[in-house]
């Protein structure tokens, strides 16, 4: 306990500032950042989403898995993100977002594993902590007490302090170092990044975790249809979604290297790549077309209607795919735009184009 003290004052004098999310477990350890005093220098912030409602309204989607790395990894971003509008005067070098999830030992028997992840976002990298119980060894509380050294450490470490935290056969660490160009695109010195020289003209947005067929049979139609060279738009921080860690944006672009040419945005409104790429092409499904006329998104509905004519001062046109939402497939016929931009949109008929796969089925079956 002395040396967790002595460890957590060593944070709190380092300069580094963060905010810290933990879900399931790992409470422990900010009770433990609190007690000490200085807490104010270090913490900016301590939010403990503990219900998977809760949860889902914090990432603004329900995870594939509540205790997993990515899951980790997208509340560690977050909280990066977080941790940067409460104190913007202090340089990002100096910001941690912490992320934390637990599956520990309850009053009922787990089916799965005992494990926890911790997460860190900094302005120059990812880091990942994966740990591993054997299972009935620990009691919760025990369980409860390596989670926090692991936090503290892992804090530490990011803080520049030795802890001496490595691998063991119950810990694994992943670390991913942000690219220069991903550096400068966070810190808004450059407006996109790309695989290409030659500036986008067909434009496909999305996630792309994973990659399907689907995706590639849209892009051969849009290809087809335009006569155009088709690079794929990463958005690293979207507008009802979290931001990406460096290891979904390496994740993600390495399904594409040497294959596709691909761009890397902060644009997360389709009115604010209009601006950034004028006189494109953008290819979407009938699901992001609802959601580019959905009002939440704006100021009033005045409010988006002046945005949509964007469209039209900055040359753009979409291709439209219809898709699967819930138990229905809607396409381009089935959506009211406003007639000021309704010709600046085109539709696949479902005779043309019709693929129910989605990412997020694909992730479900490897689940």
């Amino acid at each position: 306990m002395k040396e967790q003290t002595e460890l957590i004052k060593k944070i709190h004098l380092s300069g580094y500032r963060f905010v810290t999310v933990s879900s399931g477990g790992g409470t422990d350890a900010i009770s433990a950042l609190l007690r000490v005093p200085g807490a104010s220098k270090s913490v900016l912030e301590a939010y403990v989403p503990y219900a998977k409602e809760s949860l889902d309204y914090y990432l603004l989607k329900k995870p594939d898995k509540y205790c997993s790395e990515d899951t980790t990894l997208s509340i560690a971003a977050k909280a990066f993100s977080a941790a940067k509008k409460i104190d913007p005067n202090e340089h990002p070098s100096k910001i941690l977002g912490i992320g934390i999830t637990a599956s520990l030992a309850t009053d009922y028997l787990k089916k799965g594993e005992h494990k926890f992840f911790i997460a860190i976002q900094t302005h120059a990298y990812s880091k990942s902590f994966s740990y591993a119980f054997k299972k009935g060894e620990l009691s919760r509380s025990e369980e409860e007490a390596v989670v926090t050294n692991h936090i503290i450490r892992a804090i530490a470490s990011s803080c520049g302090i030795d802890t001496n935290l490595a691998e063991t056969e119950y810990l694994t660490v992943t670390t991913i170092a942000a690219k220069k160009n991903w550096i400068k695109l966070v810190d808004n010195k450059i407006d996109f990044d790309s695989s290409s020289s030659r500036f986008p003209e067909l434009i496909f947005p999305g996630s792309f975790n994973p990659f399907h067929s689907g995706h590639a049979a849209m892009s051969k139609l849009a290809q087809n249809k335009t006569g155009l060279g088709l690079a794929y738009e990463i958005c690293v921080q979207n507008a009802d979604k979290p931001p990406l860690s460096y290891h979904e944006i390496q994740r993600t672009l390495a399904q594409f290297e040497g294959k596709h040419d691909w761009v890397l945005t902060k644009a997360g409104k389709f009115t604010d790549k209009a601006a950034l790429f004028p006189n494109s092409v953008f290819v979407i499904g009938a699901d992001t077309l609802t959601r580019i006329l959905d009002e939440k998104f704006y100021l009033s509905r005045e409010d988006m209607l002046t945005q949509l004519d964007l469209f039209n001062s900055h040359n753009i046109n979409f291709l439209v795919f219809g898709r699967k939402i819930k138990s229905n497939f809607i396409d381009l016929g089935s959506v009211d735009i406003p007639p000021h931009v309704s010709d600046r949109f085109i539709g696949f008929d479902e005779e043309i184009f019709r693929d129910d796969i989605s990412s997020t089925d694909i992730r479900r079956d490897l689940n």
